[in-house]
């Protein structure tokens, strides 16, 4: 499993490059390939710049693709899978992209996110302690004169993330208040991702999507937007493409993982923080999962 964005904290991956030569070298492949130094901004700030989308997106693909490539010989894979913008670390991992190409495609990716929500403002919401579609209900709801608000991150049973402009986001996240949701956080993002106001962006991601080489995989990857298992690479190219504007289906992508590997798997978070794992044992009560994201983590899982 690979994080989305969110997870960036300046000083990450940092531990990692000084203790293993492998992880120095996967971070300095990638400020190679953006031709930027995205690692010192990891590794030093200011924060406000890293948590810019089109750093953070990189900063976050960059630390997993360290981790795991100081783990994968240790690992069996049956499936990846990853939010949101983890859905490129995952292709990277199981080989259908260059670490190289999935850095510079999130970079792009995040560039035109950042566009589209200059372009037309936009906000997004946690709605915590509420049922999916009771949030979907609350979103249908207050929508309406030409503005949208939608479930975006279908985070797990009872966490959803809505998105879409501001006034319809209010009135959704107010509408699941009053069906009995326990919080409903403001989210401090540069725009309504995962919503159709990220439309704007969508050709010229498919056109650098097109442009990039992708390969059939032997492991499948399960896509946010469809929750379905691919390994070929124009389906890959496609449902990335999709990505972007629909919902991030975790819940039903966790189930689908668990079909595909069994009910005994591991789950292996690579990259910072521990959120997938945390939402894991909502999604699926009893299963086992690790996070792999600092250097200690990383050495007590090779000594294990």
């Amino acid at each position: 499993m690979f994080p989305g964005q969110g997870a960036q904290k300046v000083g990450m991956g940092q531990d990692l490059a000084e203790r293993f030569p492998e992880a120095k070298a996967v971070f300095e492949l990638i400020d190679d390939a953006l031709g930027t130094h995205l690692s010192k901004i990891m590794w030093e700030g200011p924060e406000e710049e890293l948590t810019l989308t089109h750093n953070a997106q990189p900063a976050i693909l960059a630390h997993s693709m360290a981790v795991h490539a100081l783990v994968k010989d240790r690992l069996q894979p049956m499936v990846a899978a990853g939010h949101s913008l983890g859905e490129y670390s995952a292709h990277a991992a199981v080989g259908a992209l260059s670490v190289e190409d999935a850095a510079r495609l999130v970079r792009r990716r995040g560039e035109l996110m950042l566009e589209a929500g200059k372009a037309r403002a936009g906000t997004m919401a946690a709605v915590l302690g509420l049922a999916t579609d009771e949030v979907e209900a609350a979103c249908k709801e207050a929508g309406g004169g030409g503005e949208v608000a939608v479930p975006a991150n279908l985070n797990a049973p009872d966490q959803t993330v809505i998105s879409g402009d501001p006034g319809a986001v209010e009135r959704a996240g107010n509408a699941c208040k009053a069906a009995g949701a326990r919080r409903v956080l403001p989210l401090t993002v540069s725009g309504a991702f995962h919503s159709p106001l990220m439309e704007p962006a969508r050709k010229p991601l498919a056109d650098a999507l097109k442009e990039t080489t992708f390969h059939e995989s032997k492991i499948p990857v399960v896509a946010n937007a469809k929750a379905q298992a691919v390994q070929n690479a124009d389906q890959a190219r496609a449902l990335l493409d999709q990505q972007l504007v629909a919902p991030v289906r975790w819940v039903e992508c966790m189930i689908e993982a668990e079909s595909i590997a069994g009910s005994q798997a591991l789950f292996v978070e690579l990259g910072p923080g521990k959120v997938l794992a945390g939402l894991l044992k909502r999604i699926i009560p009893g299963s086992t999962a690790m996070s792999l994201g600092t250097a200690e983590d990383v050495e007590t899982f090779l000594e294990g």
